[in-house]
């Protein structure tokens, strides 16, 4: 294996200890020591991969928003073709994302005044609903005032089906995610 890979599995590891690390103690107690640690390498390795704690959370975070564009586009890819369909199915693999990878869960709803303005990452989360949901309520003629509602509607819904999956409110099953499905889907029935 040469070195180049090695280096590029080493800080894969890290960003993984360091996803695992803010999970456990968010931002504030995050500690590089710990995460280098916890990948099994020198307490020195993670300055020399990303310059420092700040460097370090980047690469977190741009980590994990890398894996959600990409759950994002093969999300995209198995669903319908009208607009209607690719925005339900989307809100769907959205809930699976975050209650499967509940470690890049805690990175997307991560909440630091601080990172906000420095990694503008919080709206990159919305952006694709947004765009579907406004692409949709266009085409049926829906105002600015309903596709705002509709937004905040269906992002409670992903939110909401999450967290209630995460702490067993619901069970995590297909039957329950065809409930939420078509909860999703029945908003847009209505005015």
């Amino acid at each position: 294996m040469s070195n180049d890979i090695k280096r590029a599995n080493k800080r894969e590891e890290l960003i993984i200890a360091g996803i695992n690390e803010i999970s456990r103690c968010g931002i504030a107690g995050f500690s590089m020591r710990r995460a280098a640690e916890n990948a099994g390498v020198s307490c020195a390795a993670p300055a020399r991969h990303f310059g420092g704690k700040q460097g370090f959370i980047a690469a977190i975070i741009e980590y994990v928003y890398a894996q959600w564009h990409d759950e994002q586009m093969r999300i995209l890819a198995s669903c319908g073709s009208s607009t209607r369909e690719k925005l339900v199915c989307f809100s769907v693999g959205y809930i699976k994302f975050l209650v499967e990878k509940p470690h890049f869960r805690s990175i997307l709803m991560l909440k630091d005044d601080e990172l906000d303005n420095t990694y503008q990452g919080r709206g990159r989360t919305t952006e694709l609903t947004l765009k579907l949901v406004d692409e949709y309520c266009k085409e049926v003629g829906m105002d600015e005032q309903t596709r705002l509602r509709k937004f905040y509607i269906v992002r409670s819904l992903i939110y909401g089906a999450s967290l209630m999956f995460d702490n067993g409110e619901l069970s995590y099953s297909d039957k329950v995610l065809d409930i939420v499905r078509q909860s999703i889907d029945r908003e847009f029935d209505l005015p």
